[in-house]
């Protein structure tokens, strides 16, 4: 519900938080402060020329995370992005980035934090027609005063990275669409971004250069280890690319949760119409129906919560098992899946 923390997950209680939302809104008209008061009194509709594009949302995402923040066209999921970015000013509540105010620091802090700890990709690819992929790539750094030598050697090292070696002295021009997202990911990255903005990155791609980029995407994201909030309205590519995904509609988040909780439970209707199409075995983990104290030891051999019940599928047919042991990734006992639970995820219901 507007309003509410979102639910970080029971494996992330421990982890720091690095960007802190409470409470944020984003009014566009003439008096939006206004508005806001309007709509606050009981039975208020606010003021006429006024649209609400962030309503009242309260966030934290883990230093580390992978946040995809999905909804329609017009739910509200790009002018939240600028907002953590403070590309535009809320209209109320607070951003906190690393325990720091956003919305109190200066001019200078701000272009200093952009500069030095976050990195931006947006939908059209905005690189510079006129420079080379090398200088495209090295721009930040020129704008932060870096010398020649410095910036071109890790453009290269960013180039080498989204796998464009070779194409340093090429314009954006001679690239295909793919290519040039690779290049804006590679400048967005040159900076050494403590967070990842992604707005849409992919939407301009055809299908099959789409999934090459979520590979590569996929790629970066277990090598770099950054902070990254991914925008996208694509529910497949945001169930691959998560560890938590926010649906937004109105410009309020309906839910924010794991890929498989929110694919099991679903907390409103308007959520469960985003997940009813979605093959659940396919998101849902061994994890995520590993009960404690079910099982109480590793005999006749057990599976990784990581896996999908749709991997798992061979293993559950032929399993005589009505427990079935699960693990972490370290072997570590989590506790025991219920076979038939499982094969009702698989099957369907009641199979």
């Amino acid at each position: 519900m507007p309003g509410e923390l979102c639910h970080l997950g029971e494996d992330r209680v421990a982890t720091e938080t690095l960007i802190a939302c409470r409470n944020v809104w984003k009014i566009f008209g003439a008096r939006p402060e206004q508005h806001l008061a309007a709509l606050s009194d009981t039975g208020g509709t606010g003021m006429p020329g006024h649209v609400v594009a962030v309503r009242d949302v309260t966030l934290d995402i883990a230093r580390g995370e992978m946040l995809v923040v999905m909804g329609l066209s017009g739910s509200g999921k790009s002018t939240l992005v600028r907002c953590l970015s403070r590309l535009i000013e809320v209209t109320a509540g607070t951003i906190n980035i690393g325990g720091a105010d956003l919305g109190a620091m200066s001019e200078t802090q701000l272009i200093a934090l952009r500069r030095q700890k976050m990195g931006m990709v947006f939908q059209s690819f905005g690189l510079l027609p006129n420079r080379s992929v090398l200088d495209n790539v090295a721009f930040p750094l020129e704008m932060r005063g870096q010398d020649r030598a410095t910036r071109h050697a890790r453009a290269r090292e960013m180039l080498d990275l989204v796998s464009l070696q070779g194409r340093e002295d090429y314009f954006p021009r001679e690239l295909s669409g793919g290519q040039q997202q690779r290049v804006g990911i590679a400048r967005s990255l040159a900076v050494e971004p403590e967070i990842w903005f992604l707005d849409e990155p992919f939407s301009a791609l055809d299908p099959l250069i789409r999934r090459e980029m979520q590979d590569e995407f996929l790629r970066l994201k277990g090598l770099l280890g950054k902070t990254i909030v991914f925008i996208t309205h694509d529910f497949d590519e945001a169930l691959r690319l998560a560890d938590r995904i926010a649906i937004m509609k109105d410009g309020a988040i309906e839910q924010c949760d794991t890929p498989d909780r929110i694919v099991m439970h679903p907390a409103t209707e308007y959520v469960a119409k985003f997940t009813s199409a979605i093959d659940r075995a396919r998101v849902i983990r061994a994890g995520s129906l590993a009960e404690p104290g079910l099982a109480n030891s590793l005999e006749g051999g057990a599976v990784c919560g990581q896996h999908t019940i749709r991997s798992l599928a061979r293993q559950l047919v032929n399993d005589t098992r009505d427990i079935i042991p699960v693990t972490n990734p370290d072997g570590v006992l989590l506790g025991g899946m219920n076979r038939q639970a499982a094969l009702d995820v698989l099957l369907g219901e009641g199979a």
